[in-house]
């Protein structure tokens, strides 16, 4: 979704508030991550503060991971919440601004950058997860397999 801000960018006090979904499939393949079973829920605001542009928002998903010892799949809802500020340019390279040429933002690309920035590198079904025996290749999980005293 395109949110246009040239208002935001000239209206101190201005806000509008945001509630939208990004759909199953505007998600793309991120087979690398799982498979998404929910659309991306995305709720906050855009406001100006004092000519400060902020963007904060709260992401709600869920994905179908597989668990990297065991290999078992399951479910995992995921909730982010973000803030960024905005600025029309930037004279320098500063990673902490999101730069919206002609004041135009896309929010969809913005919040998959976000959400492939905050989940985990290592996924597992739980905590305690025991894996997969190294000989036989029984789930751990399940009980112990007998083969490796």
């Amino acid at each position: 979704m395109l949110l246009q801000l040239r208002q935001l960018f000239n209206r101190v006090g201005d806000k509008k508030e945001l509630s939208l979904e990004i759909p199953l499939e505007e998600l793309g393949d991120y087979s690398i991550i799982g498979t998404f079973i929910t659309p991306i829920s995305l709720n906050g605001q855009v406001m100006n503060r004092a000519g400060v542009v902020t963007l904060d928002y709260t992401m709600r998903f869920t994905i179908r991971h597989l668990c990297d010892r065991c290999l078992n799949e399951f479910d995992r809802e995921y909730v982010f919440d973000l803030s960024h500020i905005l600025v029309k340019s930037v004279s320098s390279d500063n990673d902490e601004y999101i730069v919206c040429p002609d004041s135009t933002l896309d929010l969809n690309e913005l919040a998959i950058s976000d959400l492939l920035l905050q989940l985990p590198t290592k996924v597992l079904c739980k905590e305690d997860c025991k894996g997969l025996c190294l000989n036989c290749g029984k789930d751990l999980n399940d009980g112990d397999c007998g083969c490796c005293g």
